[in-house]
């Protein structure tokens, strides 16, 4: 929206629905994107679709062998399953669905990927039958309460009502006191989106407004979704397959080392050149205005490093500040004179507070009794598991950990008699409960032996269980929580830059107001808005639900944080109480009062 071009937002069926007539100029043009990721995917997607690109004029470049991005999931025959993530999926991401209501499955060509999974999400719905575990896996019994005392309330409220702007640079612990840090909330909330006592207060703010609608399955996940398989095989095979049946062309191996820019005049802004790597060599592509360029500037998953069953990861080439991804990014950003091109030493110079690090548990059935004991299902059922993640309450200062087991297989190809665990730790840098060392230096055994220790397992069974029984690959990410180091306004660059001609900003370091990074939404969000910005795409680009706007929303939200009390039931002074009924008396027999009535307010 910055760099001054015709997108424009628009909510309901009428833009929802239409398509869009081919830009004139549409054949002329060709597009380069660098990053095989779901932003670069989609960018692509909607050059095709609705832009009406050619596909044989749309090139993706990506500097690894196998796609996805951060939306990883694949088996390597020396290591095993390796899983970096997952991700977590809402009814209302409205960019996503409309890429998926047209990407047909692979297994299916007249079943869409939106409906598979919204026929199977109805069938197999989400919700967790333990949340928290404590004392070596008995359940912390945490309920559905949010355990907000009234100064809690208060200071949730409060950032949920802060401008943005009075919040850069600020950080979580920055807003919230010991009130709040004890806190159920805080507990589901941290656990859930990875959120550190460090990481920004205005991202946190942005997520509580964006989610307010779902606060009432934060306690137990009853308002997430989830895919068949692993994101990879769910969501980004079916969409290459879409891609390369209409001729795009996709180059692996290819890294885009640098682009380069003509700033002359800020107004007219333009790439001139791509500086990649192949095969070891360095290549020009010269540019001209009618080839776009759309750059994922930033990885969450920028040097990664691996491990296996009996090695930690070798954590010796990692560099604050520096990785491929970053490294690009920099040398863009040095190119402009106006800072419109954003920050990147921002969100890549404190590894410490933005690390963490994932464990792909591939177990057999001697383990299934001890899962089934904590989450009450079989997972061999083909349905739901765990229901999300089940967070191990007597790790909290040690590693802060959390497992999820997701519908199994999570591969297709997944023996019968094997069960993925995705396992993750908040802190990296200290001891484990029961190995005594620091997880990032941990082998894949021994992470599997702390995994066991915490769902209680017996002592004398972890190490014969953690040597025969389990096969585990392990991932250390340094930036996975980097978008969420707090930041001010012009940190990120904004999809299309103020005086951009023929290039965009792509991914969760790229700039969209209200929605919120890390989700799948965001980075295909920055893909459709880039592309309708340099197109001219004649038809709205949903905007970011509204819920915070929606005043039954913020009641039930209300509701839910009083722990399912009415309003009058809240601890109150004299004054308060007073003041309550006198406004309770002012409301009486209008709309008002239905509405809080409705959400049980009253």
């Amino acid at each position: 929206m910055d760099g001054g071009k015709t997108m424009y937002y628009s909510a309901g069926n009428y833009e929802a629905f239409a398509h869009p007539q081919k830009p004139s100029y549409a054949d002329k043009k060709s597009a380069y994107i660098i990053g095989d990721g779901l932003a670069g995917l989609t960018a692509a997607f909607f050059l095709v679709r609705d832009a009406q690109v050619k596909g044989s004029h749309i090139h993706i470049l990506e500097k690894d062998p196998l796609g996805g991005g951060a939306c990883d999931g694949y088996f390597d025959p020396k290591m095993g399953y390796i899983m970096r993530g997952g991700r977590e999926m809402d009814n209302h991401f409205e960019v996503m669905w409309d890429v998926y209501r047209d990407v047909p499955t692979l297994d299916n060509p007249d079943v869409s990927v939106l409906d598979e999974y919204y026929w199977l999400n109805k069938k197999d719905p989400n919700y967790s039958l333990c949340r928290a575990t404590i004392n070596r896996g008995e359940s912390a019994n945490t309920g559905l309460d949010f355990t907000l005392d009234k100064k809690a309330q208060r200071e949730l409220l409060k950032l949920f009502l802060t401008t943005d702007e009075d919040l850069a640079y600020k950080k979580i612990s920055d807003v919230f006191t010991s009130h709040f840090f004890k806190s159920n909330f805080w507990l589901y909330w941290q656990t859930m989106f990875a959120f550190q006592e460090t990481s920004s207060a205005l991202e946190m703010k942005l997520y509580l407004q964006r989610y307010v609608h779902h606060i009432d399955g934060l306690p137990d996940f009853s308002a997430l979704r989830f895919t068949r398989y692993n994101q990879y095989e769910s969501m980004i095979l079916p969409l290459e397959k879409y891609l390369k049946d209409h001729g795009v062309d996709f180059q692996y191996g290819v890294e885009v080392k640098d682009v380069v820019f003509d700033t002359t005049n800020l107004d007219h802004k333009v790439a001139t050149k791509l500086v990649v790597s192949k095969d070891d060599n360095l290549e020009e592509i010269s540019l001209v205005e009618d080839d776009l360029v759309f750059i994922t500037n930033g990885s969450c998953v920028d040097s990664s490093c691996y491990g296996d069953q009996n090695h930690a990861p070798d954590l010796s080439k990692i560099k604050e500040g520096h990785g491929s991804s970053f490294d690009m990014w920099k040398r863009i950003a040095s190119q402009t004179k106006d800072n419109t091109f954003g920050h990147p030493e921002v969100f890549c110079s404190n590894i410490k507070g933005t690390n963490w690090m994932s464990a792909t548990i591939d177990c057999d059935d001697e383990l299934v009794p001890y899962i089934k004991k904590i989450c009450k299902r079989d997972p061999h059922s083909g349905k739901v598991v765990t229901g999300g993640i089940i967070t191990a309450k007597d790790s909290w200062d040690n590693w802060r950990c959390s497992w999820t087991i997701n519908r199994q297989g999570q591969f297709k190809n997944q023996p019968k008699d094997r069960t993925l665990v995705w396992f993750y730790s908040l802190h990296t840098d200290v001891p484990g409960n029961y190995i005594k060392k620091k997880m990032k230096e941990c082998t894949g055994k021994e992470i599997a032996m702390e995994w066991m220790y915490l769902i209680g397992v017996p002592e004398d069974k972890i190490e014969e269980l953690a040597s025969k029984h389990v096969n585990v690959t392990t991932a250390y990410m340094p930036y996975i929580d980097a978008f969420f180091e707090p930041r001010g306004e012009g940190d990120r660059p904004y999809v299309v830059p103020k005086g951009a001609v023929n290039f965009a900003f792509l991914g969760q370091f790229a700039e969209i107001k209200h929605d919120t990074i890390f989700t799948t939404e965001y980075s295909m969000r920055t893909g459709m808005e880039a592309v309708y910005n340099l197109m001219n795409v004649d038809r709205g680009v949903p905007e970011v639900w509204g819920s915070r706007y929606d005043v039954r929303e913020l009641l039930r939200a209300t509701y839910y944080a009083l722990d399912r009390k009415k309003i009058t039931e809240a601890k109150m002074n004299p004054v308060e109480k007073a003041i309550l009924k006198k406004a309770l008396k002012l409301v009486k027999n209008t709309e008002i009062e239905k509405l809080l009535k409705e959400s049980k307010l009253i």
